[in-house]
């Protein structure tokens, strides 16, 4: 009861001694706040709220998804399983849930936004092959360091049970495959894209905040309204009057539907604008600067999600093959060598799984143009070159075919008599 009497008599003080009258503020300015690095911020804050985060997440690991894998002897061009060998078949289906390309979007959009990606092998002892691969959250996984450099176990934890997976210590054979991007400061875990695009994302969300704010707030940037009645310079209004405008502020002049409303301002009242507009503050440019940030650290040329600006691509083909060449394709090669090392060989060690290439509409005027340039070179044999384009050799390809080129055609003669210099004249 002291303390409310105190403040009461302080707030007394304050208000007598302010010359210029009382004032409503609306706009508070306070030190910047970055959403903290774990999975689930991650998660909510860029993958569900930012669309440039989505797309991102989604264009890549999609790509990446739709590349069919094929199956071959290690260093045996020709010697290929069949379509029907165990491991195709459950990279087909992994499990009864899913098929083999939404698996695998979710364990790449895992890895993406977390820097890690855990799948389950679920086979019926240690030595049998794998009959299901399950994606788990990368939340509900830790991992129990070990003294030697592997891990010495992996935790699944829902809250309400745990589950365990132990490593062995000397193979480093486990249930689950954990997948892990570079880490320059973390020996267990991996980095993820939104950990350096973090500020870019909280920018960009904050940049649409302020713009949905600004929309129910009539489209206004803040300011105050100033109560100053003529002749007097210490007249305040009272708990009630203050309260009863606050509420009339709010229903009549805020929200979308009273957007472009003018304000009715009486007894000596004005309105007085305290914060920046949009074009002092290059709202859009910053908004669009702060996508460009978010679509580098995924490796998304800014043109495949509609940002304008840098168009550092001359058109959409060169941005679309970019995408496959920088990221999609190093991020299924890096899948193919964890798969090949931890997978592969729990079914045989003589085989090695690989992507296939050709199958991707994107590179064909790449492929056309090696095509080209393998096929002109007159030092290699038909073997070679069939080597070079990843096809079997043919029992009489150890020869070198000179392809012949076009000749050109002959300068057409000059009939027409040229004019002595005196005639020129």
């Amino acid at each position: 009861m002291a303390l409310r009497k105190l403040w009461t008599l302080l707030r007394r003080q304050e208000r007598k001694g302010h010359a210029g009258g009382a004032y409503i503020s609306f706009d508070n300015l306070g030190p910047a706040h970055w959403s903290p690095r774990r999975f689930d911020v991650f998660a909510r804050e860029g993958y569900q709220k930012n669309v440039i985060v989505f797309r991102s997440v989604s264009l890549v690991a999609r790509s990446a998804a739709s590349i069919p894998w094929k199956l071959r002897r290690r260093g045996q061009v020709d010697a290929a399983p069949g379509a029907d060998h165990p491991l195709l078949r459950l990279l087909r289906q992994p499990n009864p849930r899913m098929g083999g390309a939404e698996f695998l979007e979710e364990v790449l959009g895992f890895f993406l936004l977390s820097g890690n990606a855990f799948i389950e092998c679920i086979a019926q002892n240690a030595d049998a092959n794998p009959l299901e691969l399950w994606p788990l959250r990368a939340d509900l996984m830790s991992v129990v360091p070990g003294p030697k450099g592997l891990p010495r176990a992996y935790l699944f934890n829902t809250g309400a049970q745990e589950r365990r997976w132990p490593v062995d210590p000397i193979t480093g054979r486990c249930a689950v495959l954990h997948l892990k991007s570079f880490h320059p400061l973390d020996d267990w875990w991996g980095m993820s894209p939104l950990e350096a695009a973090a500020f870019a994302t909280d920018q960009r969300n904050a940049a649409d905040a302020w713009n949905m704010s600004l929309l129910q707030n009539a489209a206004r940037p803040s300011g105050a309204l100033i109560f100053a009645p003529k002749g007097e310079t210490s007249v305040n209004l009272s708990d009630e009057q203050f309260s009863r405008l606050k509420e009339e502020i709010r229903e009549q002049y805020a929200g979308a539907r009273n957007s472009g409303r003018p304000m009715l301002l009486d007894g000596g009242m004005s309105w007085k604008e305290m914060g920046l507009s949009p074009k002092d503050m290059d709202f859009l440019n910053s908004r669009n600067a702060a996508s460009c940030d978010i679509a580098l650290a995924f490796g998304v040329p800014p043109q495949l999600l509609g940002i304008p600006g840098d168009n550092t691509y001359a058109n959409y083909q060169e941005a679309r093959l970019a995408l496959w060449e920088e990221t999609v394709i190093p991020l299924i090669q890096h899948l193919r060598d964890e798969f090949n090392g931890r997978l592969v060989p729990r079914f045989d060690s003589s085989l090695e799984l690989d992507v296939d290439l050709d199958e991707i509409p994107a590179l064909t005027l790449r492929r056309e143009k090696t095509w080209s340039r393998i096929a002109a070179a007159n030092f290699l044999t038909l073997n070679e070159k069939r080597e070079a384009v990843g096809l079997p050799p043919l029992e009489d390809g150890d020869r070198i075919e000179t392809i012949r080129q076009p000749r050109k055609p002959a300068p057409k003669p000059d009939n027409v008599r040229r004019k002595a210099p005196d005639q020129l004249r």
